[in-house]
């Protein structure tokens, strides 16, 4: 069947679509006009009707493509089947067979296995393309598009010849190779080659151009994503409103320093802190200033920060990476009572000005930083040798932290709380050893966290036999443990701890000190906060002797992770009843069930989460009052 070169097609009338399938084309065409007689005129009369016989039909309109005039009496009778299949093939169609074919073709039995669309279905697409703007093409009928289809066959009557075969131009008469962008002569015959397609003021190898409809439709599309919102929040109007009137805010009267964090936390929200209202949070006479978001505060902002709060002993800033090395200097000098520090993300801090800070504040009793990636080994040895009252390190996420940091660590004074995580190296078994033989005894809080040489031996050695005192214990993404060796560790923390060659020489209910005499044994307290999260190794066994030893102290509990966990030893939960916050992400045994039972038995528990938890769906337990719970997946199957 003869397309047009560029493959593009409209929506057709039904004739023309049966013309089609009938496989009348204007190749059939062009070989009928190019056989037919001479000596027969060109004028054809209308055809009659089909219920006359062929007799009438040649006596009113003559011989129908020379056709013999001495039918058989099959061809004679109008209304079998035979006869009208023969009319056809005469006069190049049936008026019978337009609306209701007695057989497919083969060529429509293709296409309505392909799932082709009809007639009709194609008009209605047209009308829907127009009415969109994306419809661009040709309103000509294509069956009436003879000369066209001429054109690409190069008035042969014939397909186009193959690529790469060899061809004589229609004009030049040089021998080409044919490619896809060949043209046929126009006038026909023949085809052109590349020269004379150009020379005839037609370029083969030009793109198409781009619809201006189509083009006008994707300027008018509308991306939702960022449209302004019309109508603002009510905590942004009220953010704007003390903005505009800071300096009328202290007519309110005393608002208090717990209000005052909530609106800190309000502004945090949506980064709504910037250095003309910051100025409602200071005070000369503050001592303690938390900014939960900081991102605004450009270093001009943080040092009059600390000019307007001379007194100030605890400082907490959040994202405060605008804070430079000069800032940092004028918080030595112009803040002298400064013994609280907390910065997350402070980039841009030096070593050099680490150290000159210690040595300006050797007075600072907690030091917590995360995200410092310029904090190196001489900063901790010059944080050992001035803060000699030092009681809390925070070093989160200090990519340089490794077995060198161990001796400073090691010489600074008894620290209450330890935080060493997420570092890039890491230290390794034998240096958590001498941390916690140096300040086991004093430890409340301890988080070694993502280090891979914190072992089994670690928990046994080390906590075991040296922490005496702590509360607060954080355990997340330990390769190194095992679900064995953490179980035994809670089960024997409550026993005398004693070595193999002590075992012998030591009585029952007593401990062994350095001098190898007996003293009475102190066990370890039970937990107060404990997270196991990201071991996803750790399973039942683990569950069970925490809860054996710490279970009606447990105030927070970090479970998320812990795939392997059974549904017996969650149910085991149920005699935590101190829990406030409780977190079993991604323990695919937690249902319902366990759940009922573990907020009836809590009745403190105030946040619960359950991602990943597929069998939870919150029926019968999610509507205590004042309980909070994050995590049910909406379609999740109990």
């Amino acid at each position: 069947m003869s397309r047009r070169s560029n493959n593009v097609r409209g929506p057709t009338s039904a004739l023309t679509e049966f013309l089609r399938e009938s496989g009348i084309n204007p190749a059939t065409i062009a070989r009928r006009v190019a056989t037919r007689d001479p000596n027969t005129t060109d004028a054809q009369p209308p055809p009659g009707p089909s219920t006359t016989n062929g007799t009438q039909g040649a006596n009113q309109g003559g011989n129908i493509d020379h056709e013999p005039e001495n039918h058989d009496s099959t061809a004679a009778q109008p209304t079998s089947k035979r006869g009208r299949n023969q009319a056809a093939e005469a006069s190049g169609y049936a008026s019978d067979q337009l609306d209701e074919p007695e057989e497919e073709s083969p060529i429509k039995k293709r296409k309505s296995a392909k799932g082709k669309t009809t007639a009709a279905t194609k008009v209605k697409a047209k009308k829907k393309a127009k009415g969109d703007g994306d419809y661009e093409g040709s309103s000509e009928d294509e069956y009436k598009a003879v000369s066209k289809s001429l054109w690409s066959m190069g008035g042969n009557g014939g397909s186009k010849p193959p690529i790469g075969s060899f061809e004589k131009c229609g004009r030049c008469e040089k021998q080409f190779t044919v490619t896809k962008y060949t043209m046929a002569a126009n006038p026909p015959p023949g085809y052109l080659c590349h020269q004379c397609a150009k020379a005839s003021g037609v370029d083969p190898f030009k793109k198409p151009a781009i619809p201006r409809k189509r083009k006008a439709a994707a300027e008018k599309r509308e991306l939702i994503s960022y449209e302004e919102r019309r109508f603002p929040s009510l905590a942004s109007l009220c953010i704007e409103l003390i903005g505009k009137h800071i300096d009328d805010v202290e007519a309110l009267g005393n608002i208090g320093s717990v209000n005052m964090d909530e609106i800190s936390k309000s502004l945090a929200k949506n980064r709504g802190l910037t250095p003309r209202n910051a100025q409602l949070f200071y005070d000369v006479r503050n001592e303690k200033l938390r900014f939960y978001d900081a991102t605004n505060l450009a270093p001009p902002a943080l040092e009059t920060l600390a000019s307007l709060n001379p007194n100030l002993t605890h400082l907490h800033l959040d994202y405060c990476g605008h804070l430079t090395s000069p800032v940092l200097d004028v918080f030595s000098g112009s803040l002298p009572h400064l013994t609280h520090l907390t910065l997350l993300g402070p980039f841009l801090v030096r070593s050099e000005t680490w150290i000159k800070f210690f040595k300006a504040r050797p007075e600072l009793r907690s030091f917590r930083i995360t995200q410092s990636p310029r904090f190196d080994l001489e900063c901790t040895k010059s944080l050992a040798e001035n803060c000699t009252k030092l009681e809390e390190l925070q070093l989160k996420e200090i990519a340089q932290l490794n077995d060198a940091f161990v001796e400073p660590l090691c010489a600074l004074p008894s620290l209450t709380l330890l935080d060493l995580s997420n570092p890039d190296t890491g230290i390794e078994e034998s240096g958590w050893l001498q941390l916690l033989e140096r300040h086991g005894s004093t430890l409340a809080s301890f988080d070694p966290s993502r280090h891979e040489g914190f072992t089994d031996e670690v928990l046994h050695k080390g906590i075991r036999q040296y922490a005496r005192v702590l509360s607060e214990l954080k355990l997340e993404g330990l390769p190194s443990l095992t679900d064995k060796g953490v179980a035994k560790f809670f089960e024997n923390w409550a026993k005398p701890y004693v070595t193999a060659e002590q075992e012998e020489n030591t009585e029952s209910g007593m401990d062994v000190d350095e001098g190898g005499s007996s003293v009475p044994f102190t066990p370890n307290p039970p937990l107060h906060v404990l997270s196991l999260a990201r071991n996803h190794h750790l399973s039942s066994a683990m569950l069970t002797a925490v809860l054996t030893h710490s279970a009606p102290y447990l105030v927070s509990l970090n479970l998320n992770g812990l795939a392997s966990l059974s549904t017996e030893s969650l149910g085991q939960l149920i005699d935590a009843v101190e829990m406030r916050r409780l977190d079993v992400s991604w323990c695919r045994e937690m249902d319902d069930f366990v759940m009922k039972d573990v907020v009836a038995n809590m009745p403190k528990l105030a946040e619960v989460k359950l991602w990943g938890c597929s069998r939870v769906r919150g029926t019968g337990w999610a509507g205590k009052r004042g309980l909070k719970v994050y995590g049910i997946e909406p379609n999740a199957a109990s």
